[in-house]
């Protein structure tokens, strides 16, 4: 049986399961100011400690602890202090032991290790300011604690993924795989929305760097490629009967290769990750490689009469892969394409994330040597689809040793596991619903990939450890919303409107007129969203399950921004009167001034 939390040790999650308990308590007095001359400091006697320090200084504050200064030495009762001991070879690479008395310690062999030592003190601080005294050394058991999503298709707000950024930190979640499109300027074709601007990224990687979050982009391919492609058929697959294929890469042209790879070098100026993930999953999904000839010409020429089509597969995702090494960055690709249909191996050191049950399984994987992580379907979240069973999930003690078709006896070579989050249906949930089913997932993974996968007896008290812990300091509530309901008129230049303003259970508004309720009707859909710029806002009948029909008032001066729930656009008003939808850098969002009726 798996060790379970020390029944007197702290709530945490991940929960200790190396606690000793001590004589007395800790109390803390945040608020001293910043002479120090009164309450609690963080004493830090470097460079290294003082960069964690300054970063729990910022967190207390955040969490409305008081102003805490950072000083150079000379702990006092009431202190936390922050020391690195690279000599502490124990701890690994971040781990940390917490000694809790007169005032707390943190010490670990590395600034990472120091700065999840600061987490676990973040978590008992939420819950009071009298620690009971102890000891505990805390490692974790995988490399890698991650959550992957898709901002690939649906746009999903920076505000949201910076809000994931700052609760996977807290709950010591190490890896962030980010599936999107950054704005190109060396192809402009490409930007269609969904994109994000380089600036956003900068942002985003600045923060996952302050919290030790690493923000590893992907683009996946050779499929799924068309919100990269569709106004390249110069790029797409052709199949036998001359039909383009806008989602699948051409992998046989070396414009290809040379238009993805020009992609990389672009990602590479916004995102400091040393890992890139290609995705490389389900390339001919819905059809086969019969119906693509050249592709099996293409292997044959390259690799000789017994060379398969798989071979070809597996040759562009070889070529990426030394192209991403001479950038010093790894490789990561999903499992499904891994068929064993190819003669040709995968290079060696790429990182193999398992999601689906195929013919290679994750024995066969760990024993050619490639490193896994567990990406299992199990822990999927899909917008108004399958979401992963966190409570079935808990109650058989799930570890990342089972992977889908298969449960390994030992964690050697596995790195670790991730949830992943899919926008399979665009509308069937907001992203703020999303968030909410996110977050059990969230604390489940957290606690399996660190320490014991099952601490408290019932999910229930799994549960409560949860939500004594609550969200990082920072963490925003994004369901609020800055109006009452009642009916409003809302006003932009010459045009207005009046309606009658709902808010939604998920923390959007309904925007209900005469005729109908505010909708972004038209254009092609895209996992059922309209997501090209330039699609009317209309009036239509109202739906409250349609989220199309929800929006968010964002505050602008003295008026407000109209935006979309689910296409993340803002309202533009055309020269014609007409209500549009536009990405923020693309056209000027009206900024509507709202009086109530």
């Amino acid at each position: 049986m798996a060790p379970v939390a020390d029944p007197v040790a702290p709530v945490t999650v991940p929960a200790l399961t190396d606690w000793t308990p001590g004589e007395g308590y800790y109390a803390y007095e945040g608020g001293g100011g910043v002479r120090g001359d009164r309450g609690t400091r963080l004493v830090a006697g470097g460079e290294v400690e003082r960069r964690v320090a300054d970063t729990l200084a910022d967190d207390l504050r955040a969490a409305g602890r008081g102003t805490v200064p950072v000083v150079g030495g000379g702990a006092r009762t009431g202190d936390i202090v922050v020391d690195v001991v690279p000599g502490k070879a124990v701890l690994g690479d971040e781990g940390y032991e917490l000694r809790v008395g007169k005032r707390l310690s943190v010490t670990a062999a590395t600034e990472t290790g120091a700065f999840y030592g600061t987490r676990t003190v973040l978590q008992l601080l939420a819950q009071g300011d009298r620690l009971p005294a102890g000891r505990t050394v805390d490692v974790p058991r995988y490399e890698e604690r991650g959550v992957g999503v898709c901002a690939c298709y649906v746009h999903i707000t920076t505000e949201w993924l910076e809000n994931l950024v700052r609760d996977m930190a807290y709950h010591k979640l190490n890896q962030l795989l980010l599936e999107l499109k950054v704005k190109s300027d060396a192809h402009p074709e490409a930007n269609t929305w969904g994109y994000y601007t380089k600036d956003e990224i900068r942002r985003l990687v600045a923060l996952g760097e302050k919290y030790h979050v690493s923000i590893v982009p992907e683009i996946n391919s050779p499929g799924h490629m068309d919100p990269w492609i569709e106004n390249r058929p110069d790029l797409q697959l052709t199949d036998s009967d001359g039909n383009k294929q806008p989602s699948r890469l051409d992998i046989t042209r070396p414009e290809a290769f040379a238009y993805y790879t020009s992609l990389m070098d672009e990602y590479a100026q916004v995102f400091t990750a040393d890992s890139w993930h290609m995705g490389a999953d389900e390339y001919m999904l819905g059809s086969d490689f019969a119906k693509y000839p050249q592709v099996l010409e293409y292997a044959r020429a390259k690799y000789g009469a017994d060379a398969t089509p798989q071979d070809a597969f597996i040759d562009f995702v070889n070529r990426v892969h030394s192209y991403a090494a001479d950038k010093g960055k790894e490789l990561r690709i999903w499992n499904d394409g891994l068929t064993g249909a190819n003669t040709v191996p995968v290079t060696a050191g790429t990182t193999v994330e398992h999601w689906l049950n195929v013919a290679t399984k994750p024995s066969q994987l760990r024993s050619q040597g490639y490193p896994l992580m567990n990406a299992a379907y199990a822990l999927y979240l899909v917008r108004g689809g399958f979401h992963s069973d966190t409570k079935g999930l808990y109650d058989q003690s799930w570890d990342p040793r089972s992977f889908e078709g298969e449960k390994l006896a030992s964690r050697e070579g596995i790195t670790g596991a991730k949830i992943s989050l899919w926008p399979d249906n665009g509308r069937g949930e907001t992203e703020n619903e999303v968030a909410e089913d996110t977050d059990p997932a969230l604390r489940h993974l957290a606690q399996a990939t660190w320490g014991s996968p099952r601490p408290d007896a019932t999910y229930a008290e799994f549960t409560a450890r949860a939500e004594a812990v609550g969200h990082a300091p920072g963490w925003r509530d994004l369901t609020r919303v800055p109006v009452a309901n009642g009916t409003y008129t809302f006003r932009s230049g010459a045009e207005s409107v009046t309606a009658e303003v709902e808010r939604t259970p998920d923390g959007y508004v309904t925007l209900r007129t005469a005729n109908g309720c505010l909708e972004v009707r038209g254009g092609k859909l895209t996992l059922n969203v309209p997501l090209q710029p330039g699609v009317e806002v209309s009036q239509q009948t109202c739906d409250d399950a349609n989220t199309v029909q929800r929006w968010q008032l964002v505050p602008v001066g003295r008026g407000y921004r109209l935006v979309n729930a689910i296409t993340q656009m803002a309202v533009h008003v055309g020269d014609d009167g007409r209500l549009v939808q536009y990405p923020p850098d693309r056209r000027g969002a009206a900024v509507w001034q709202v009086t109530a009726d």
